[in-house]
């Protein structure tokens, strides 16, 4: 339920309706954008905050997590960075061509929000399941997680599509009402997972509290390293997150920018990549059960190198539209299984929360460099398609790291 709650903000504030929104209130495709003294391109400024976001989630969130583990406060943080990104979400109802600043602002709060939250969260899947379930509870979640989303998109594009009849002044006064729904809907059903997750064990061990986050994740970067599996398989999932994390953000803008897209013809087909992912969670979960994850991790890899490479040939609405459809199939799976397997080959004790740290602390760290060397590629070229060349090129690497771990068959250790 957590994932149906806070799912809204990924589809519906990174991938369909705030980035379209962001670059009409910016001036349109590939305009330039003066805030704060700086001129950016409008989609490489989009870029640039996500990749500010993510940066100081990850140099902090080791140090809440210490603080979580030496006081025993993991449901309260996530409790917390769910408050911050819904309140992130609610106050990019005031963003509008004369107050870019707020969603510049609001995007970056909403961002971290929800990127926060997902340490102390993922962290429980060990404690709520066997490890045999941590597939098809992982797939489980993220299928809500696409589930609750398209509900709330479906519901946000008959306001905007029918502003008037909903008494709005303007269909921009309706797509800024969709960013306030976002954030009521992912505090509201958040109460249901937190009211059900185990509670927080009080602890008053406070020598090396600030430190203490730091240190683990030393800790378990030194564990890591003695430990093969774990050690190849970081590192593939560094290198493929910096192309699927940025993939997904980026998408509907490379829809409206290289392809001139309409606005609502591009939201229905991320509309339909979310109902694929659904189905695509659900098969590639499938072959993982049978064939094993890192040989299902490959092909969903290998599938990513494809839709970069076409996706740099593409030159009409149909051949976006056949990406799509293939980002779809992929993109639930991706993550689910990512999640699923590491919790699997990390020890099976109850420090659980320190080694998902180091696990988010490994992808936003990928987001970082996978959307600042996006937006860099964008200012530097003039355009996005060698910028998606360039994930391309994290995929391969990703995939040759993966190919590395065919020997083992993490399910039988």
């Amino acid at each position: 339920m957590y994932d149906w709650a806070n799912s809204v903000f990924s589809l519906i504030i990174t991938s369909a309706i705030f980035p379209i929104y962001f670059e009409a209130t910016t001036g349109g495709a590939n305009a330039t954008i003066q805030i704060w003294g700086m001129t950016f391109v409008n989609s490489a400024l989009h870029s640039y905050i996500l990749a500010v976001a993510f940066l100081l989630v990850a140099l902090i969130n080791p140090l809440l997590s210490g603080i979580s583990d030496s006081l025993g406060l993991k449901k309260i943080w996530m409790v917390f960075f769910t408050l911050v990104g819904s309140i992130g979400c609610i106050s990019l109802y005031a963003f509008t061509s004369s107050t870019i600043w707020i969603g510049i602002v609001g995007f970056a709060v909403a961002t971290i929000g929800y990127a926060g939250s997902l340490v102390f969260y993922n962290s429980y899947l060990p404690e709520i399941a066997s490890s045999n379930n941590f597939d098809k509870l992982s797939a489980r979640g993220f299928s809500f997680g696409y589930v609750g989303a398209v509900i709330l998109l479906v519901i946000n594009l008959i306001f905007i599509t029918f502003y008037s009849d909903f008494g709005f002044a303007s269909k921009g006064y309706a797509t800024r009402f969709s960013f306030l729904t976002v954030g009521v809907w992912w505090i509201g059903f958040a109460l249901i997972p937190f009211y059900y997750l185990p509670k927080d064990i009080r602890k008053k061990n406070v020598q090396g509290l600030l430190s203490k986050g730091y240190k683990e994740i030393k800790t378990v970067f030194d564990s890591i390293q003695k430990v093969p599996i774990q050690k190849r398989f970081l590192a593939s999932f560094f290198f493929y997150s910096m192309g699927t994390q940025t993939v997904m953000y980026v998408a509907a803008l490379f829809g409206t920018a290289e392809l001139k897209l309409e606005a609502n013809n591009l939201i229905i087909v991320i509309l339909l990549i979310q109902l694929l992912a659904i189905v695509g969670a659900s098969f590639f979960a499938k072959i993982s059960q049978t064939k094993g994850t890192f040989l299902s991790l490959s092909i969903m890899i290998g599938l990513w190198i494809i839709v970069c490479i076409g996706a740099y040939y593409t030159t009409t609405a149909n051949e976006f539209y056949i990406l799509a459809a293939l980002v779809g199939t992929v993109m639930g799976g991706i993550q689910s299984q990512s999640r699923s397997a590491y919790a699997f080959i990390i020890p099976g004790n109850k420090d659980n929360a320190s080694y998902f740290s180091f696990y988010e602390f490994t992808e936003k760290i990928a987001i970082v460099i996978g959307t600042f060397s996006y937006g860099y590629f964008i200012e530097l070229t003039g355009g996005m398609r060698n910028s998606i060349l360039l994930l391309a090129c994290y995929f391969v690497i990703g995939l040759l790291l993966m190919l590395r771990l065919m020997r083992y068959n993490y399910k039988t250790i």
